[in-house]
């Protein structure tokens, strides 16, 4: 899923301080927020923004067609629900830890409703110039500018760094998913990587993987069948089997999951593999054969 600046945003637990803040930045940035959802302050005004019980109520009022949730681990399954019901064709769950048996009903409500999930436990939607969704800082020129390149990762921090990176190096970035962190999630890495694939916009791919789970040998399989350049990076190098870290889904059991095995099915089919996040900008300029010397940093 890549945000436009088209898409008109609900936001579920608009009156919280997290909410508050980014929403705020989101106005600012020009994102179109319609409203918002808290079951126990309906009929304020939070933002200049109505605020309703529900998003079937808001519904009743105004169109929207993405859902953005700023809810408790508890409430993650009953927004996502209430916003799919109300017509949400992308729900975007930035919560973290919610209990797997509520994200498989999330997931399987989503493919029902051919809609869109996008985390839990993400750090949101970043089409730079245009509009974003999320806790990501893309009012930061420093950190997102425009450009030919698709960012794809489980972790929001990473993918900051990352987007900072291409930026300094005089590259801008297309469009920016987080997949998020949680063991199960609605859109996979390979997903998100199949959209960028089609996007007339990106020219080249980054990849930013985590150890855990199977997101990046899933990824690398459809990345060997398209025609952009795709570059990864795998956080986790020196983690020890059986240790979280960070992030629920980067734990390594047994042989599955590792750092090595990781970097070995990307490497396998065609995808170069940075060893750290400073090393991205010159492979995707390699890949899309830039001259260093064509490159110039980020406007100020």
């Amino acid at each position: 899923m890549i945000l436009r600046r088209h898409n008109r945003i609900l936001v579920f637990g608009l009156t919280g301080r997290q909410a508050t803040f980014w929403a705020g930045k989101m106005i600012a940035y020009g994102a179109p927020i319609v409203g918002g959802v808290n079951p126990r302050k309906p009929g304020i005004q939070h933002l200049g923004l109505p605020v309703w019980a529900s998003a079937k109520d808001a519904s009743a009022n105004c169109e929207f067609d993405t859902a953005l949730l700023f809810v408790p681990t508890t409430a993650a399954l009953s927004a996502t629900v209430d916003a799919l019901e109300a017509g949400a064709k992308v729900v975007i769950c930035l919560t973290e830890h919610v209990p797997v048996r509520d994200v498989m009903k999330m997931v399987a409500m989503a493919n029902r409703c051919h809609a869109c999930l996008i985390g839990p436990n993400t750090a949101g939607l970043v089409t730079p110039g245009e509009t974003f969704a999320g806790i990501m800082p893309a009012f930061n020129a420093q950190v997102f500018r425009p450009g030919e390149v698709g960012v794809v990762s489980r972790s929001g921090s990473l993918g900051t760094l990352v987007c900072l990176n291409l930026v300094q190096s005089g590259l801008g970035i297309s469009a920016f998913c987080g997949v998020g962190g949680d063991p199960i999630i609605g859109t996979t890495s390979r997903q998100a990587l199949a959209v960028m694939a089609v996007d007339r916009k990106t020219k080249a791919i980054v990849l930013c993987g985590e150890i855990g789970g199977s997101a990046e040998e899933e990824a690398a399989e459809y990345a060997a069948t398209i025609s952009k350049p795709v570059v990864a990076f795998v956080a986790g190098r020196s983690a020890p089997v059986g240790k979280r870290m960070g992030h629920a889904g980067a734990i390594v059991s047994g042989r599955t999951g590792t750092f090595a095995s990781k970097v070995r099915a990307l490497e396998r089919n065609g995808v170069a593999v940075a060893h750290l996040p400073s090393a991205i900008p010159d492979l995707v300029a390699d890949a899309l054969q830039i001259r260093p010397q064509s490159r110039s940093g980020p406007e100020t």
